[in-house]
């Protein structure tokens, strides 16, 4: 059921490589630095892991997850729980990667959904973050044998 206060952010593309090869580029964690932040991601269902960045205002750096679903070459999602200045109320979400196999490549659809009335400055900063990031996703897959 969808709780009608929170907000969810879409970013879809379509990109010219095979699902496995995004598939990859998501759950390896090596390549996912590379487009997203350093991480100790696994994906494994259950396993808690965390991205880190460089701290900014209102942000201590890093984004506690946990791997909730892991559906090989088609859905990925995990727990994003952003710990700010108020780390008991900081922002959390929930980030749902899905591909779907399309002519000539993947259809990749990324959610992040979850976001309170409270939330709006971490909405307004991932909506302006996730295209930059979902084209940084393509060109790691590009980038794959």
């Amino acid at each position: 059921m969808t709780n009608p206060s929170t907000r969810s952010l879409v970013v879809e593309r379509r990109m010219p490589h095979s699902p496995e090869k995004v598939w990859r580029a998501l759950t390896q964690d090596t390549l996912i630095e590379k487009w997203l932040m350093t991480n100790d991601f696994q994906p494994i269902v259950g396993h808690k892991f965390n991205f880190r960045a460089k701290p900014v205002p209102g942000w201590n750096g890093v984004t506690d997850c946990e791997v909730l679903t892991v559906e090989p070459h088609v859905r990925l999602v995990y727990s994003w729980n952003a710990s700010g200045e108020q780390a008991a109320d900081g922002l959390k979400s929930v980030v749902t990667w899905t591909l779907t196999p399309v002519e000539g490549g993947t259809q990749v659809r990324m959610e992040q959904s979850g976001f309170r009335p409270q939330d709006e400055a971490g909405y307004q900063a991932m909506g302006g973050g996730w295209p930059r990031i979902v084209e940084g996703l393509e060109r790691a897959a590009a980038g794959l044998d």
